[in-house]
């Protein structure tokens, strides 16, 4: 089984708390092939980083012989941002900063956006749902055709309904895809949210999906927000998986529950991961 050329990111949050050159030099030390970052981890305004900033910020990635692979967490930083809303400051704002994450995207050598941002999507109860949904879906689409223009795959996110309202689930998330129509735009597996979202195991969502073209990514976490191989979640069938449908793109360790702490919870991941690809040459 060829699992050779599997690529495996690091989300950068995970050590948010080490300056960025120790956070790829341990990455790297650790066996990462690259990093996935978080915008909101770069500074308070990530879209208006100038060009001297953004070179340096990719040289340090790559003087440790890492790549970005992309950026998620797009809408958190700067603070009051959502595709849904109504308001049209917070919206103009909001497609700036989404313009901006392309291009920065681009800057960085990253290949794909993650459009996950659970609370800048969530639909107001008191707004008209279909408004609002016409609204994001608008959002995304200018997200698409900058991102199109800039070579780049923007994956929209299905989250779990505890996270927020608008597509939590893979075919939702196809659906729309579809209706935005671009090369440019596809959906990925987070397999947390898989997990509390999907009637099916998420090897097996890999199996129907991956051959379809509709995954341009994949995030590994446990259902309990611990990484993988820390909590009861087995990802040996999920790379068995991803191996025999020919996924040919990276995957990124995800946590959300740091235990004990971020380093070490980044090394325990890995560890589990290359074990597992290991296992599956043998």
């Amino acid at each position: 089984m060829d699992t050779h050329r599997m690529e495996i990111a690091l989300c950068n949050e995970v050590l948010r708390t080490l300056p960025l050159k120790e956070q790829c030099d341990l990455a790297a030390r650790l066996g990462y092939d690259s990093l996935e970052l978080a915008p909101f981890t770069l500074g308070a305004e990530p879209h208006r980083l100038g060009a001297a900033d953004r070179r340096a910020l990719r040289r340090l990635v790559e003087d440790a012989r890492l790549r970005v692979v992309g950026l998620h967490w797009l809408l958190v930083a700067p603070p009051g941002l959502s595709i849904t809303t109504a308001d049209p400051d917070i919206r103009a704002r909001t497609l700036d900063v989404l313009r901006g994450m392309v291009a920065l995207c681009a800057d960085l050598g990253g290949r794909v956006l993650v459009h996950g941002s659970p609370a800048q999507r969530q639909i107001d109860p008191g707004d008209d749902a279909s408004e609002a949904r016409k609204r994001a879906v608008e959002a995304i689409s200018l997200a698409v055709k900058h991102a199109e223009d800039a070579g780049i795959v923007y994956c929209i996110e299905a989250l779990p309904p505890a996270s927020t309202n608008f597509i939590n689930t893979l075919q939702e998330a196809v659906d729309l895809v579809k209706t935005i129509g671009s090369r440019a735009v596809t959906t990925m597996i987070d397999t947390c949210a898989a997990a509390a979202s999907e009637t099916e195991p998420v090897a097996a969502l890999v199996e129907r999906w991956v051959p379809s073209g509709m995954i341009g990514h994949v995030q590994i976490n446990d259902r309990t927000g611990l990484g993988p191989g820390q909590g009861n979640d087995d990802f040996a069938p999920i790379f068995r998986a991803l191996a025999h449908a020919g996924y040919q793109h990276a995957v990124s360790v995800e946590p959300f529950r740091y235990e004990p702490d971020g380093p070490t919870c980044a090394a325990r991941a890995v560890g589990y991961v290359r074990g597992i690809l290991e296992a599956l040459r043998a």
